[in-house]
């Protein structure tokens, strides 16, 4: 007991010896699982393949990324995956910036927990089941063929359009929650003081709002696309014939396993790239 005490109290006149024990098993754990991967990711990506018996063959080429970027496929398939990325992003941020307002600054206050919780909802229930349930959707006859067909039109089917639909709503909730934060904390008094010096609507939400919340929607940005450039499911079942960088990934992890992390590669170096862009707009410190 005594020797429980003094431990105690030495922890409580060094506090950072009391963060350093806090934090040393989750950094060990992320170093050694979360980055060590990667490392043998990007070291296995200098790797080689055997033709004849596809052994991997454990000496250090530049072949798999010089096929990356000579062979017309991989880079179709590149600039592919960060088109939809940033479709998805863009779609939801159209999408999730009225409905953010709605929640945070026109319902009831009392009403506006409860339109989260069921904004939230969404995320709670299985990926797959969504998935299937928006194949279903589009399917031909499906519910959008139904709805579309007294407008003379039809539903897009099973393709990119389709893949980027589906993910925009597998992520939207994640582009939403950021931006109804950040108008919930926008102190009202600026609104009344653009409205009190003549600004309009438009006005007020370019000069005043969209300065003061895009740290936020930059923030969901950052899942939005990192999470839709690295889905190969989605694509898989809604996708048709488009093929995205996770479908090549998996598709060369039997045959090629050094392609298939030369690939894998790709998505990781776009994310830093793309953090390294939103944090000069302030998102990360609204993560």
């Amino acid at each position: 007991m005594a020797l429980i005490t003094r431990t105690a109290g030495a922890l409580h006149r060094r506090p950072r010896l009391r963060l350093t024990l806090l934090l040393t098993a989750p950094l060990l754990w992320l170093a050694v699982l979360y980055l060590g991967s990667l490392s043998v990711l990007f070291v296995s990506a200098f790797w080689t393949t055997n033709s004849f018996t596809s052994e991997v063959v454990k000496v250090w080429s530049t072949d798999n990324f010089h096929e990356l970027f000579t062979v017309p496929v991989f880079r179709q398939v590149i600039l592919r995956s960060v088109g939809v990325a940033l479709a998805v992003t863009a779609l939801c941020a159209v999408i999730a910036f009225p409905l953010a307002f709605y929640t945070a600054r026109v319902a009831k206050p009392k009403w506006r927990p409860l339109l989260v919780v069921a904004i939230l909802t969404p995320l709670w229930a299985s990926y797959l089941v969504k998935v299937y349930a928006w194949r279903l959707i589009l399917s031909e006859g499906g519910l959008a063929d139904w709805m579309l067909k007294p407008f003379g039109l039809s539903g897009p089917g099973y393709g990119l359009t389709a893949a980027v639909l589906t993910l925009t709503y597998l992520w939207l909730p994640y582009m939403i929650l950021p931006i109804h934060t950040a108008l919930e904390q926008l102190p009202a008094n600026l609104l009344d003081a653009s409205a009190d010096l003549g600004a309009r609507g438009w006005r007020t939400f370019r000069s005043v709002v969209l300065p003061m919340v895009l740290p936020s929607v930059a923030a969901g940005s950052v899942f939005t696309f990192s999470l839709s450039l690295g889905d190969y499911i989605t694509v898989q079942i809604v996708g048709g014939k488009t093929q995205l960088i996770g479908n090549l990934v998996y598709s060369n992890i039997e045959l090629n396993l050094p392609m298939a992390a030369a690939l894998g590669t790709v998505p990781v170096v776009v994310i830093v790239l793309y953090l390294l862009a939103m944090r000069r707009t302030g998102a990360l410190s609204s993560l």
